[in-house]
Parts: structure tokens; sequence; C-alpha cells
């Protein structure tokens, strides 16, 4: 093994899981990736966003401190694509209505993505599964929705959203497997 220099190095430590759940958060940092005509990709905002209140405060902004390359955490999009109109107004009326007499209708009266910042709104957390790089399925917590931040005590928080499943399953995930016949089986 080559040699280290970890006079420097901060030992980690064990780290609190966020949650699904309903959280106040902020939004942190916004870009807008416009639509490239040669991939038919783009039209949406790429938001970051941390936990503003309660006991996940500032859990991003940690995350991504003790984790230099974790730009991707703490982070959802919303597209402005003619077919995601309606779900972009509901976030537009959200961050609106959460900030007093801020306007970001993405229009006439403001469409400067970058006076999103600082903003507060509502999220909804979501538990995900998905399948990892080495074939375990894992979960996480992504954006299921956004809200105004005085509607959101009122918020149901789904269920997670689980993979397909291969076959049907007891609780012990032991497969079960129809052989085809109404015989008695010589084993039991």
């Amino acid at each position: 093994m080559r040699k280290l220099d970890m006079a420097d190095v901060q030992e980690s430590g064990d780290f609190k899981r966020l949650k699904a759940g309903a959280y106040i958060c902020i939004i942190t940092k916004v870009e807008d990736v416009p639509l490239d005509k040669n991939t038919d990709r783009g039209d949406y905002l790429r938001i970051w966003y941390d936990i503003d209140e309660g006991e996940f405060a500032g859990y991003y902004r940690e995350m991504r401190e003790n984790h230099h390359d974790w730009d991707w955490c703490g982070r959802f999009t919303r597209s402005y694509k003619p077919t995601a109109l309606g779900m972009f107004k509901r976030f537009c009326s959200a961050v609106s209505k959460s900030n007093g007499n801020f306007v970001f209708d993405a229009g006439e009266v403001n469409s400067d993505e970058s006076t999103l910042i600082g903003k507060r709104i509502g999220l909804i957390l979501q538990e995900q599964e998905y399948n990892a790089n080495d074939g375990s399925v894992k979960t996480k917590v992504e954006v299921f929705r956004e809200f105004q931040v005085d509607k959101l005590a009122d918020q149901v928080v789904p269920e997670p959203k689980r993979l397909p499943r291969t076959g049907p399953t007891d609780s012990t995930n032991s497969v079960f497997v129809d052989i085809g016949t109404d015989e008695e089986l010589p084993f039991s």
C-alpha cells in the first residue's frame, strides 16, 4: 500500500440518515438547463435544496462539506417543457406562496431562476428503492412533490416506492414456484 498523509484527515463518524417525510426546505442553488436540440434533453431547472428546520436542518450542506464530490445530493429537477407546464406551475406557485410577496411565474413578472435562491419551499420526500452498482437493492429519499410551506403539515407522505418483484413471495422472500400439478408432492 502506498503511504498516505492522514494528519489533517477527520475520521468519519456515524451520520443521521434522512427519512421520508414532510420538510420545510430552502433553495440553495438553481441551474437552468436549456433544450439541446441534438439530444432533445433539457428545458428544466436543476434545483438544489437543504432542510431548513427540525432534526435534519442543514443535512445536505453537511453532506456536501464532508463529501466534496456529492453535488448530486439534495437536488431535484422541474421540467418546463410544454407537456410538464402544469407541474412546473405547481412548483412556481408553491415557492411564491411560501415566500410572502415573492413571485416566480417564469413569465411576465419574474423568470429569473436565480431569484429562487434563498427561498423556502415545502417538500415531501419519499423513500425509493434502486438497484445499486453491486446488484443489491438500496433505498434513498427523493422529492415526491412540493407544497407551500403553510400547507405542508396537512400532506400525507406516500408509501415507499418499491422496485418490481420478479414473482410472488412470502414474508421470508422465498419464491413460490408453480409446478403445474395438483398431485401430492412426494416430499413435505
